[in-house]
């Protein structure tokens, strides 16, 4: 439930909403996200958190944080860190959640409610805080993938759970197909 005069927070765990909208078969269309929750109540900030591959070429991602960058959200990035685990694989690590609850934590004097996308168990102490603070919290997840990518504490903390499949038509775009994807498909119909 959200109440027009309310101020607002959006806190987005990129790869999380990311991963929960493949799982769904659906890309986020971040300018309708903004418009929807500005429609709902006073929205104040719109945070987006991600690791970035600094020495790479190209980074897939980089167009979208330029794009959100200067579209009305505030980018938080730090460098992922590479790495090459016990069977020889490359790893990326790249962890934004303590800089995301920090952010929440100093934020909650200032806001009625804050939106967080993303299914991290991590983040039921984070809820649990703000709520003491007097601050609302809806989680948006989903439970519709398999396996869900919520975690029943989270969902039980929160004091709003939304279903991201219900907002596919309000926020949703169809996935684009990537060179891969498509290369993938060409070969499959070969």
């Amino acid at each position: 439930m959200f109440y027009k005069d309310e101020r607002l927070a959006l806190f987005i765990d990129g790869s999380n909403l990311y991963a929960a909208g493949k799982a769904l078969g659906f890309d986020i269309d971040y300018k309708l996200l903004r418009s929807e929750f500005m429609r709902r109540g006073k929205l104040l900030r719109a945070f987006y958190y991600t690791a970035l591959l600094e020495n790479e070429e190209y980074s897939p991602i980089r167009p979208l944080v330029d794009w959100l960058n200067y579209n009305g959200f505030s980018m938080v990035t730090k460098p992922a860190k590479e790495y090459t685990d016990s069977q020889g694989r490359r790893k990326v690590k790249g962890n934004m959640d303590i800089e995301l609850c920090v952010d929440a934590m100093e934020l909650a004097p200032r806001v009625d409610h804050i939106v967080l996308f993303s299914g991290d168990g991590d983040f039921r102490p984070l809820v649990e805080s703000l709520q003491r603070q007097g601050v609302r919290v809806s989680v948006v997840s989903t439970i519709r993938s398999q396996p869900p990518m919520i975690s029943d504490e989270l969902r039980r903390q929160a004091d709003n759970f939304i279903e991201l499949e219900d907002l596919r038509d309000v926020i949703g775009r169809p996935p684009r197909e990537h060179a891969g994807d498509r290369d993938s498909a060409l070969e499959a119909q070969g």
